[in-house]
């Protein structure tokens, strides 16, 4: 989330979230709670779902990286500590594009000198992109294209690669297949976080053999469950969600500021806002893992608190939804 002037940011609303969870008033807690916080949360068993096609289970939780796009290194050290701690956490699953700027190269950095490639799963996104009546490139320029992916992460292996946004799906699902069985790549899929790109999206599930599809789901906005969501659970591709915390006017950790945790959140051990809806999210069957963007340990921290426990059952999910499309709006 981009934190601005105009509103509360990530941390305040971490901070009240994890105070209400544990029946206190005010809104900044102090730093010896959180780590009592997170310590709790450490002891609960972690939540894993499996991949539909091979059973591979990942963590519910993971990491978008869209604003890795960084160059000092006093820009990289802080990811580079978010990196180590998720694998310290126990999460592994790591969301990256070509298009997110030098995100590949950054997390390549990264993983090489902290020596955690072997706890991560890595997955990253190639688009031919919609460049206005420019010719396609030739197969050789689109499979070079997508090959550059070692080369920026400095892996000789990608776990999943997938045809971002849609973008030349025709001329790179063929050539991300070769590879596939070259063992570069151990899974293929496809993206899209807009929904008005469902449409294509479900004539390629419909038609392509994918492992994975990656898709805009929150609690502010469900229009995934309409179609995208069981059609990924009748073709069994895993999901990966993006803008977990997307919603119709603000983020949904905005829209609850002021807000008290509701107390059916510690039925399922959820001590901030951000950790009831991320396992809403993951709470629905057809989702494997989400991976909100994080930059910051402490944010990253309070992820994670999601992806242990208990997961909110039918009841809960449209408890949650009630106290959402209730709160206060302008």
């Amino acid at each position: 989330m981009t934190e601005s002037s105009r509103h509360p940011s990530r941390r305040d609303a971490i901070r009240a979230g994890i105070a209400a969870g544990l029946g206190l008033t005010f809104t900044r807690l102090p730093a010896s709670a959180q780590l009592e916080s997170w310590a709790a949360h450490a002891q609960l068993p972690l939540i894993t779902k499996p991949i539909p096609k091979t059973g591979e289970a990942l963590p519910v939780v993971g990491i978008g990286t869209n604003q890795y796009g960084v160059s000092t290194p006093e820009e990289i050290a802080p990811i580079c500590d978010t990196l180590r701690k998720l694998s310290d956490l126990g999460l592994k699953v790591v969301d990256t594009a070509r298009g997110y700027g030098r995100s590949e190269e950054v997390i390549g950095q990264c993983v090489k000198e902290i020596g955690n490639r072997d706890k991560l799963f890595i997955a990253t996104k190639f688009s031919l992109g919609g460049r206005g009546g420019a010719p396609a490139p030739s197969a050789a320029a689109a499979k070079a294209g997508l090959e550059q992916a070692f080369t920026r992460l400095q892996m000789d292996r990608v776990d999943l690669m997938m045809v971002h946004n849609l973008g030349g799906t025709d001329t790179l699902m063929p050539l991300m297949q070769e590879l596939k069985q070259a063992g570069k790549f151990r899974y293929l899929g496809i993206s899209t976080s807009s929904d008005n790109q469902y449409p294509a999206l479900i004539e390629v599930m419909n038609n392509l053999p994918l492992d994975f599809i990656e898709v805009d789901y929150s609690i502010g906005n469900r229009n995934a469950e309409q179609q995208i969501l069981p059609l990924a659970q009748e073709k069994g591709m895993a999901v990966l969600v993006n803008v977990p915390f997307g919603g119709r006017r603000a983020t949904v950790l905005q829209e609850t500021t002021g807000q008290q945790l509701p107390a059916f959140a510690s039925e399922i051990e959820a001590t901030s806002f951000a950790q009831l809806f991320l396992k809403y999210i993951v709470s629905h069957p057809a989702v494997t893992t989400v991976i909100p963007g994080t930059r910051r340990v402490a944010h990253l921290e309070d992820n994670a608190g999601a992806a242990r426990g208990k997961l909110p059952d039918a009841d809960l999910r449209k408890r949650i939804e009630q106290f959402y499309d209730a709160l206060p709006r302008t």
